[in-house]
C-alpha cells in the first residue's frame, strides 16, 4: 500500500493562499485518481478536488476559481494550491490515493483560516 504524507497547512488570514504537498512513497504515474478531502468540526468528510492519472480535474463548487490541483509525477507529488481562502475552508485536510482495488489516506495537515 502506498503512503501518503501531507504538508503545507497553517494558519493564514482571509484572503490568503496555501499550498498543500502529498508526497507518496511510490510512483505515482499509475495511480488512477488522486484527491484531496477536508473535514471540518462536526461534518463529513468532503470531496475537494481530485486529479486522474491523465490530469483530467474536478473540484467541489464552492472551491472552484480559487484551488488548483495538479501532479509532479518525477516527484511523486500532488500539490493543491489555495487561493483567496475563506473561514469556512477551515478543516484538516487529507490526501487520497485510488489504485488497483486500493483506497490510501494520508495521517491529515490542519488548515486554519482567521484573522
Amino acid at each position: 500500500q502506498v503512503q501518503l504524507v501531507e504538508s503545507g497547512g497553517g494558519l493564514v488570514q482571509p484572503g490568503g493562499s496555501l499550498r498543500l504537498s502529498c508526497t507518496a512513497s511510490r510512483s505515482i504515474s499509475d495511480i488512477y485518481i488522486m484527491g484531496w478531502y477536508r473535514q471540518a468540526p462536526g461534518k463529513p468528510r468532503e470531496l475537494v478536488a481530485y486529479i486522474t492519472y491523465s490530469s483530467s480535474t474536478d473540484y467541489l463548487d464552492s472551491v472552484k476559481g480559487r484551488f488548483t490541483i495538479s501532479r509532479d509525477n518525477a516527484k511523486n507529488t500532488v500539490y493543491l494550491q489555495m487561493n483567496s481562502l475563506k473561514p469556512e475552508d477551515t478543516a484538516v485536510y487529507y490526501c487520497n490515493a485510488r489504485y488497483g482495488g486500493h483506497n490510501a489516506w494520508g495521517q491529515g495537515t490542519q488548515v486554519t483560516v482567521s484573522s
